[in-house]
């Protein structure tokens, strides 16, 4: 399956060096993406003013602009009350160009939201949205270092990512499991899992089946997120 090759090619992709991720990229066509994680800013109220309502119409108008014109490829607000408000997946061809593109949403230039940057690898999974648009419910888990995570590679780290990678392959084949992906900073969050289920329940069910999560290697922190219908896999 498409999706079980990808993230045994992501997973080589975030443990490898950097010679090791070019070739890597090179051979399974995978493709740096930016993602902006938007998160409450100086300016963030979660009351209803006629001023909070202009922003966000002014970021929603930006970021089906970004969508439209393939600088986006998936975006849309996380529904409960995380840190994280939103995110975007941008195409660019660079972190700065990136960056330029984040700041210039008129949430971020106002204050309502901060923006905070990272490179992520992915193939070209993502389709283009059903017209006209209407957002459906995903759920999307952010893996973080855990409280055991160690950044060396012994025998039993080694046979830990190779149950990891077992279990990916396993909730890809349900379809349940429809993308997943490492950060390319090497920092504390290290990459994300989204699932397409029916519940939050469900998917903090599947994620749990992790043995790197069982483990304390990693841990994962899941969200309902709205996106576009039709561009998952």
């Amino acid at each position: 399956m498409k999706l079980v090759i990808l993230v045994n090619s992501l997973l080589l992709v975030a443990i490898s060096a950097p010679v090791a991720q070019e070739k890597a990229a090179a051979q399974f066509k995978l493709v740096e993406f930016h993602m902006a994680l938007l998160k409450r800013g100086p300016q963030w109220t979660d009351k209803k003013t006629p001023q909070r309502r202009e922003i966000l119409t002014r970021h929603l108008a930006y970021f089906t602009g970004l969508l439209d014109s393939g600088k986006a490829v998936i975006g849309g607000p996380l529904t409960d009350e995380s840190e994280i408000r939103g995110l975007y997946v941008l195409r660019a061809k660079s972190a700065g160009e990136a960056r330029q593109w984040a700041d210039a949403d008129p949430a971020v230039k106002s204050g309502y939201f901060s923006v905070e940057m990272h490179p992520w690898w992915s193939e070209e999974v993502m389709k283009k949205a059903a017209s006209p648009m209407k957002m459906t419910t995903a759920y999307i888990g952010f893996l973080s270092r855990g409280a055991k995570w160690t950044p060396e590679k012994t025998p039993q780290t080694e046979e830990l990512q190779k149950a990891h990678r077992a279990n990916i392959n396993k909730l890809a084949e349900t379809k349940k499991l429809v993308v997943a992906g490492p950060f390319g900073d090497n920092g504390q969050l290290r990459g994300i899992f989204v699932f397409k289920v029916g519940s939050l329940d469900e998917a903090k069910e599947l994620a749990a089946t992790d043995p790197s999560v069982q483990a304390g290697r990693l841990s994962i922190d899941i969200h309902p997120w709205l996106v576009p219908d039709g561009i998952l896999p």
